[in-house]
């Protein structure tokens, strides 16, 4: 990117919406309540042929040293003095309210030069509110509607103008050099009996170099920014006693051991019943998007409150996802009978989580930072195993052996015979089987199945997928010419 820009402003007055619009999707929460977003947010953002870093901050808002409002005004300055222009946002149908006038100003004393964007001008009732915003000192408003997309080329004009003042090319974008790969036709699929059938995983070549996606999911008031604020080592997110800061996915990029990782802080879930305001369940819904998108998700459990019912509940959601877990444990400086607490969470899991047999259970303090250094080898380990990958002729020497050890039932009358397997893709380990009766094949000797899979092949902690077809019939065709004659 060849610029940085941050979007700033009172409650409410449409900063996320105008994100949203910059980077093309919807990364942000937007709704009617004020003060939906508290930490900043990053994204890139395109504007025309502009490519930049954009920065979505908390509303402005004054407040006592050490109050909340106050934590978000600290956010939204630390986000100024990484960009070389400000967005100051404010609602021209509102018009200027005295918070605008108290944050202009703060504005004006910053070194980061601003461009004043009257929002939400789509209605005729908004032009008093835009001749209002020259008492403001930051020149002639743009105005636009961030939501309806109106009034961009202006933003566009006024964002080359500013950069161009201060000596930077708005232009000057690296050239990143990677080139477009010819497209594929996608891994073939194995045919009953292709021994050397191994299936093209196109995402294998880039694992080392991506950023590893990280989840850290749990409850409300568990310690998830603090530990992300912990491992990057800076005040990243916004944290506190309340429970419920953080209220939408935000994205924080870090390097652990020379390995670039893309941590995903995530509002607590609450269970579905006490949840009872919209705002609530799109931060919810967010949280269930940044598990989807994840690799590996660390759910963090309060040591104090020790494994509960809602914590399985997140467990069981990340498993069905198919993405590697992790248990960490927070608070652990809080715990008396720490054997006590730990002995409860592996008998937990043990009853409620047989699909995912020895799930690493980690303990630490992120507050005090005090046994960070085992979280991320476990991380590595668990992504490990996700992208495990068993031979084709290995895993069908084991499926014999399998297979003989404990023969697949008979289910009325008639034998079930699954003939082949292979692994046809990784992130979770997934095999398909082919079978004369895929349909009959009862769940109970799937996890047999999947049980010895995971014992023989070392595989604790990650989801595995069978995948039943039905294997072609050799005799189907000489039955149907007999028939005719």
């Amino acid at each position: 990117m060849s610029f940085s820009l941050a979007i700033v402003g009172r409650p409410n007055v449409g900063k996320s919406t105008l994100f949203n619009r910059l980077v093309g999707k919807r990364l942000a929460l937007v709704d009617d309540t004020p003060g939906v977003t508290r930490d900043r947010r990053e994204g890139e953002g395109r504007l025309a042929d502009l490519k930049f870093r954009l920065i979505d901050t908390a509303g402005l808002e004054d407040g006592a040293p050490g109050t909340l409002q106050d934590r978000m005004r600290q956010q939204t300055s630390q986000a100024l003095s990484e960009v070389d222009v400000a967005l100051m946002l404010y609602d021209a149908r509102a018009g200027v309210t005295p918070v605008d006038e108290h944050f202009a100003d703060w504005l004006r004393r910053s070194d980061t030069p601003a461009i004043l964007v009257a929002n939400k001008c789509e209605a005729r009732s908004a032009q008093e509110g835009v001749y209002d915003a020259y008492a403001l000192g930051l020149g002639e408003p743009v105005v636009l509607s961030a939501e309806h997309g109106e009034g961009l080329a202006d933003l566009y004009q006024s964002i080359v103008e500013k950069l161009k003042t201060q000596g930077i090319d708005p232009y000057a974008d690296e050239n990143d050099g990677t080139d477009t790969a010819s497209a594929s036709s996608g891994p073939r699929e194995p045919t009953e009996g292709d021994l050397d059938f191994e299936f093209e995983d196109t995402e294998q070549d880039d694992v080392d170099t991506r950023p590893l996606r990280l989840a850290i999911v749990g409850r409300p008031n568990a310690g998830k920014s603090t530990l992300i604020n912990a491992l990057v080592g800076e005040d990243r997110l916004i944290t506190g006693p309340e429970a419920g800061l953080t209220r939408d996915s935000i994205a924080v990029d870090w390097e652990w051991d020379g390995r670039p990782v893309r941590l995903f802080d995530t509002a607590g879930l609450r269970r579905r019943a006490r949840i009872t305001e919209k705002l609530e369940k799109l931060s919810a819904a967010d949280t269930l998007r940044a598990v989807q998108f994840a690799e590996v998700v660390v759910l963090l459990i309060d040591a104090e409150l020790g494994l509960e019912r809602q914590d399985l509940k997140i467990a069981e959601r990340v498993v069905e996802e198919g993405r590697g877990l992790v248990l960490a444990i927070n608070k652990w400086d809080a715990v008396d009978d720490r054997l006590s607490v730990q002995r409860g969470v592996q008998d937990a899991i043990t009853r409620s989580l047989p699909q995912v047999k020895g799930v690493p259970v980690i303990t630490f303090s992120a507050l005090e930072e005090k046994g960070l250094h085992k979280l991320m080898p476990a991380v590595e380990e668990v992504y490990s195993l996700w992208n495990a990958r068993i031979p084709t002729s290995v895993f069908n020497r084991w499926l014999a052996d399998a297979l003989e050890k404990h023969p697949a039932p008979s289910v009325k009358g008639r034998r079930i015979k699954i003939r082949y397997g292979a692994q046809i893709k990784t992130r979770p380990p997934t095999f398909l089987l082919f079978c004369n009766r895929p349909e009959d094949l009862p769940d109970s000797y799937r996890r047999y199945l999947e049980n010895e899979l995971r014992r023989d092949f070392d595989l604790p902690a990650t989801p595995l997928r069978f995948v039943l077809k039905k294997g072609e019939n050799p005799y189907e065709g000489r039955r149907r010419r007999r028939s005719r004659d």
